[in-house]
Protein backbone atom coordinates (compact mmCIF):
# COMPACT_ATOMS: atom_id res chain seq x y z
CA UNK A 1 0.00 0.00 0.00
CA UNK A 2 2.88 2.54 0.92
CA UNK A 3 4.62 1.53 -2.45
CA UNK A 4 1.44 2.21 -4.85
CA UNK A 5 0.90 5.53 -2.33
CA UNK A 6 4.81 6.51 -2.50
CA UNK A 7 4.30 6.23 -6.81
CA UNK A 8 2.07 9.13 -6.62
CA UNK A 9 4.60 11.32 -4.73
CA UNK A 10 6.02 13.08 -8.13
CA UNK A 11 2.53 13.99 -9.03
CA UNK A 12 1.50 15.34 -5.82
CA UNK A 13 4.55 17.80 -5.16
CA UNK A 14 4.00 19.02 -9.00
CA UNK A 15 0.35 19.38 -8.34
CA UNK A 16 1.50 21.88 -5.11
CA UNK A 17 4.52 23.63 -7.13
CA UNK A 18 1.65 24.87 -9.61
CA UNK A 19 -0.36 25.77 -7.09
CA UNK A 20 2.24 27.89 -5.12
CA UNK A 21 3.33 28.87 -8.38
CA UNK A 22 -0.34 29.79 -9.45
CA UNK A 23 -0.90 31.82 -6.59
CA UNK A 24 2.55 33.50 -6.59
CA UNK A 25 1.92 34.89 -9.83
CA UNK A 26 -1.80 36.01 -9.14
CA UNK A 27 -0.47 37.63 -5.81
CA UNK A 28 2.77 39.16 -6.37
CA UNK A 29 0.75 41.70 -8.73
CA UNK A 30 -0.83 43.15 -6.32
CA UNK A 31 2.26 43.93 -3.59
CA UNK A 32 5.04 45.01 -6.49
CA UNK A 33 2.55 47.02 -8.54
CA UNK A 34 2.73 51.19 -8.65
CA UNK A 35 -1.09 52.30 -7.44
CA UNK A 36 -1.40 55.86 -8.67
CA UNK A 37 -4.11 55.48 -11.51
CA UNK A 38 -4.44 58.47 -13.46
CA UNK A 39 -7.46 59.34 -16.00
CA UNK A 40 -5.57 58.45 -18.79
CA UNK A 41 -4.86 54.86 -17.75
CA UNK A 42 -8.34 54.23 -16.44
CA UNK A 43 -9.75 55.13 -19.68
CA UNK A 44 -11.00 52.79 -21.96
CA UNK A 45 -8.81 52.10 -25.26
CA UNK A 46 -10.08 49.90 -28.60
CA UNK A 47 -8.37 50.25 -31.79
CA UNK A 48 -6.51 53.15 -31.40
CA UNK A 49 -10.04 55.18 -31.53
CA UNK A 50 -11.31 57.77 -28.47
CA UNK A 51 -13.66 55.30 -26.66
CA UNK A 52 -15.82 58.56 -26.28
CA UNK A 53 -16.32 59.64 -29.85
CA UNK A 54 -19.76 59.23 -31.75
CA UNK A 55 -21.06 56.25 -32.01
CA UNK A 56 -21.49 56.28 -35.97
CA UNK A 57 -18.49 57.26 -37.00
CA UNK A 58 -17.16 55.28 -39.79
CA UNK A 59 -13.98 52.47 -39.32
CA UNK A 60 -11.70 52.08 -41.56
CA UNK A 61 -12.27 48.28 -43.52
CA UNK A 62 -8.50 47.60 -43.00
CA UNK A 63 -8.71 46.81 -39.02
CA UNK A 64 -10.89 44.03 -39.83
CA UNK A 65 -9.04 42.86 -42.60
CA UNK A 66 -6.07 42.28 -40.71
CA UNK A 67 -7.72 40.85 -37.54
CA UNK A 68 -8.97 37.89 -40.18
CA UNK A 69 -6.05 37.58 -41.78
CA UNK A 70 -4.39 37.36 -38.63
CA UNK A 71 -6.70 34.37 -37.81
CA UNK A 72 -6.39 32.57 -41.34
CA UNK A 73 -2.12 32.35 -40.27
CA UNK A 74 -3.15 31.52 -36.92
CA UNK A 75 -5.34 28.67 -37.48
CA UNK A 76 -2.46 28.10 -40.35
CA UNK A 77 0.03 27.19 -37.18
CA UNK A 78 -2.56 25.04 -35.32
CA UNK A 79 -2.85 22.72 -38.14
CA UNK A 80 0.83 22.84 -38.56
CA UNK A 81 2.09 21.03 -35.45
CA UNK A 82 0.16 18.23 -35.24
CA UNK A 83 0.93 17.61 -38.88
CA UNK A 84 4.55 17.83 -37.83
CA UNK A 85 4.23 15.51 -35.37
CA UNK A 86 2.18 12.97 -36.70
CA UNK A 87 4.32 13.45 -40.01
CA UNK A 88 6.20 9.91 -40.07
CA UNK A 89 2.73 8.21 -39.71
CA UNK A 90 0.71 10.03 -42.14
CA UNK A 91 2.28 8.75 -45.52
CA UNK A 92 2.48 10.71 -48.50
CA UNK A 93 -1.46 11.69 -48.49
CA UNK A 94 -1.08 13.35 -45.43
CA UNK A 95 1.93 15.46 -47.07
CA UNK A 96 -0.06 16.52 -50.09
CA UNK A 97 -2.97 16.79 -47.85
CA UNK A 98 -1.51 19.25 -46.08
CA UNK A 99 0.45 20.86 -49.32
CA UNK A 100 -3.12 21.38 -50.73
CA UNK A 101 -4.00 23.27 -47.61
CA UNK A 102 -0.92 25.11 -47.86
CA UNK A 103 -1.33 26.39 -51.19
CA UNK A 104 -5.05 27.52 -50.97
CA UNK A 105 -4.21 29.60 -47.90
CA UNK A 106 -0.94 31.27 -50.22
CA UNK A 107 -3.20 31.76 -53.03
CA UNK A 108 -5.26 33.75 -50.41
CA UNK A 109 -2.75 35.20 -49.16
CA UNK A 110 -1.29 37.02 -52.71
CA UNK A 111 -4.80 38.04 -53.61
CA UNK A 112 -5.10 39.58 -50.05
CA UNK A 113 -1.63 41.42 -50.68
CA UNK A 114 -2.71 42.09 -54.55
CA UNK A 115 -5.99 43.62 -53.67
CA UNK A 116 -3.69 46.07 -51.30
CA UNK A 117 -4.84 44.62 -47.95
CA UNK A 118 -1.48 44.96 -45.89
CA UNK A 119 -1.07 48.32 -47.37
CA UNK A 120 -1.56 50.93 -44.52
CA UNK A 121 -1.61 55.01 -45.87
Amino acid sequence: MAELLGSYLPIVIFILVALVVGLGLLVAPFMVAFKAPDDEKLSAYECGFNAFDDSRMRFDVRFYLVSILFIIFDLEVAFLFPWAATFGRLGWFGFWSMMVFLAVLTVGFVYEWKKGALEWE
